[in-house]
């Protein structure tokens, strides 16, 4: 008690304990209690020790005080236009580096600008507007061991601004984005832990097959809108590609689907394309293929094989939306579970087709030239998965009879209907969503007994008709109660 007297009257008379006698529960003079403030730039914000955020704020000059302990700075939607290599060599803790949408050019990108920040992962050096950059200047990543990921779209780089040793050492690089570039080829010398490559919107106009040897743990690959026509995709070029899971080619101007695609390729995107035949064996190679996207080619149904789906067990979802097909096609896989055919030229559907398919649950034939008198008896007694039925912008006079039981949502909108009668849905009691919109319909066009057995309807569009349409819905279906467990 007195040594704690003695210590405070010493305090009040401006006099310092002696050595040894300081209290722990008192702050030294001249410090404050509170840890000193972490040094952050103006105006950006410091969430965490280790993150810096200076999104959006106009910079024109690289901040100069940020901490050495910054492992993510964000200085993407600026106006900067080059790297000071002084700054950033400070910055050797950075893990994340964004510098998307600024001004750097070429000649802002030293060829020593990332060499000290050996512990980056990720680099966005995207859609750089004005000056982008035309070339990756050598050596600049050759120290980056530790890279992930890179972003280089939406700049002007050529193949003469990439060399051989560009990627070449960056033996973690799992995903790189050259993508809305001016590339003529697949850039050489890419990292085998490549799993994603985005080349898409360059000017590729030949696939090399060497270019992409050795990349087998590649799961994604990215070539849409390039220049690759009729013949830029040789046959096995992308064979060596063992891991393959997806590919994108839409918009390139292919003729015939690729042969000799890897085998385990699960995706397979081909639309906006040339394509006008499917062969017996065309598709034989890829029996894995849960994807397939023919839309906007020309595929008539004349040169569509009968057989053309027969390997393609695993496929769940075809889309063939936007060719010329005038009848649905045969050997359709048992296990669909998506079919697209809108914007086609059907004008009749027959049970046979669609024979098997109980998995079936959502079918498009939008935009065609069906009437309800093409569509044959027991067309639709098969597919008892059916969930989405799309009928929309035909020539249908009236719903269609004998619907699916496991209907939820249907689409008749911009068709010729001028009367629903009182059993046009006596065979979808779990009907949920109806769209009638922009028919012919009027004020007594929908029978007061049409919406009797929905008890789940809770959605009838009749708006763009000729005349106002009320519709009186069912009482609303109480909530199952959830089963609790023991």
């Amino acid at each position: 008690m007195r040594r704690s007297l003695l210590l405070l009257l010493l305090l009040l008379l401006g006099h310092p304990p002696a050595l040894g006698t300081e209290d722990a529960s008192f702050p030294h003079l001249g410090e404050s209690a509170q840890p000193p403030p972490r040094a952050c730039p103006p105006r950006c914000s410091c969430p965490r020790a280790d993150t810096v955020d200076c999104d959006g704020l106009d910079l024109q000059v690289f901040p100069d005080n940020i901490t050495t302990a910054a492992q993510h700075l964000s200085l993407q939607n600026n106006q900067l236009q080059e790297l000071p290599y002084n700054e950033l060599s400070r910055l050797r803790a950075l893990r994340t580096l964004n510098l998307h949408n600024n001004l750097i050019s070429s000649e802002g990108l030293p060829d020593e600008a990332f060499e000290s920040l050996t512990q980056l992962q990720h680099i966005y050096v995207a859609h750089n507007k004005n000056n982008l950059i035309s070339k990756v200047p050598r050596g600049a990543l050759s120290r980056q061991t530790h890279l992930r990921e890179l972003h280089l779209q939406h700049n002007q780089l050529k193949d003469s601004g990439l060399d051989a040793t560009t990627f070449s050492k960056l033996r973690r690089l799992e995903y790189l984005d050259l993508s809305h570039n001016q590339l003529a080829t697949v850039p050489a010398g890419l990292p085998r832990a490549l799993a994603v490559l985005h080349l898409g919107r360059n000017c590729i106009r030949w696939v090399e097959a060497a270019r992409l040897r050795g990349l087998r743990g590649l799961r994604y690959l990215l070539l849409q809108h390039n220049q690759l026509g009729a013949a830029g995709l040789p046959a096995r070029a992308l064979r060596p590609l063992r891991g393959l899971h997806t590919l994108h080619l839409y918009g390139n101007g292919l003729h015939r689907v690729p042969q000799a695609l890897p085998r385990r390729l699960r995706a397979l995107v081909l639309p906006h394309n040339h394509v006008t035949a499917l062969g017996a064996r065309d598709l034989a190679a890829t029996p894995g293929l849960a994807e397939l996207n023919l839309a906007y080619n020309r595929l008539a149904s004349a040169r569509v094989h009968r057989r053309a789906f027969r390997r393609l067990r695993a496929l769940r979802s075809l889309d063939l939306a936007g060719n010329q097909l005038t009848r649905l096609p045969s050997g359709l896989p048992a296990g669909l579970h998506t079919l697209r055919l809108q914007r086609n030229q059907l004008r009749a559907l027959e049970p046979e087709p669609l024979a098997g398919l109980d998995q079936l649950q959502e079918l498009s034939l939008a935009h065609n030239r069906l009437r309800v008198g093409d569509i044959g008896p027991g067309t639709w007694h098969e597919l008892q998965a059916l969930q989405v039925l799309d009928l929309s912008h035909n020539e249908l006079s009236f719903v269609p009879p004998d619907l699916p039981e496991a209907l939820e949502e249907l689409h008749l909108q911009g068709n010729r209907i001028s009367h629903v009668g009182p059993e046009a849905f006596l065979s979808t009691p779990r009907l949920r969503a109806l769209f009638l919109r922009a028919n012919r319909l009027h004020m007594t066009s929908i029978a007061p007994e049409a919406f009797l057995g929905l008890p789940h309807l809770h959605i009838v569009d009749t708006t763009g008709n000729p005349e106002p349409v009320l519709v009186r819905l069912p009482p609303r279906a109480p909530r199952q109660p959830r089963a609790e467990g023991p």
